[in-house]
């Protein structure tokens, strides 16, 4: 259950960060938050990571279905054992159930955090995408530690 809490905190403050950029700013619009390092930016993408296979709604619903569907089989098989591994498939779930809601309902995800590092103008991304980087991130570690125990 309380991977399961993760995943709708990731949710809720996902869905509530794209509800404030579609209703307060413009699309394009860019407010400086650190000057030439992050911005909050409105943005706007029908497709996926970096903006790849853009308007295939339904393949990106029949992956994320299938996705989610792997996700919750991991957490109550695996997850529940080893809490890093839960809480990386956790934030996983979150990311992918919070952009998945953009596609269902809005046809796009919304997208606002926009940053410079050294003068490269990373993608533009969202809680959603974070919480399913740092995910990733979790089970690399988890595995890596996984993999020094066997040794």
């Amino acid at each position: 259950m309380y991977f399961y809490l993760i995943a709708f905190v990731v949710i809720l403050i996902d869905q509530l960060t794209k509800w404030a950029i579609v209703k307060y700013m413009e699309l394009g619009q860019s407010i400086p938050v650190i000057e030439n390092f992050l911005y909050i930016t409105s943005h706007r993408n029908r497709g996926a990571a970096w903006g790849i296979l853009q308007g295939q709604m339904w393949f990106f619903y029949i992956v994320t279905v299938v996705f989610i569907a792997g996700v919750m089989y991991f957490v109550r098989k695996e997850g529940l054992q080893d809490k890093l591994l839960g809480t990386g498939l956790a934030l996983m779930l979150g990311g992918t159930i919070g952009n998945f809601i953009d596609r269902v309902f809005r046809q796009e995800v919304v997208d606002f955090v926009h940053t410079y590092i050294f003068s490269y103008s990373f993608p533009v991304f969202n809680v959603a995408d974070a919480a399913l980087c740092i995910g990733v991130g979790l089970i690399f570690i988890q595995t890596i530690l996984e993999g020094k125990k066997g040794s």
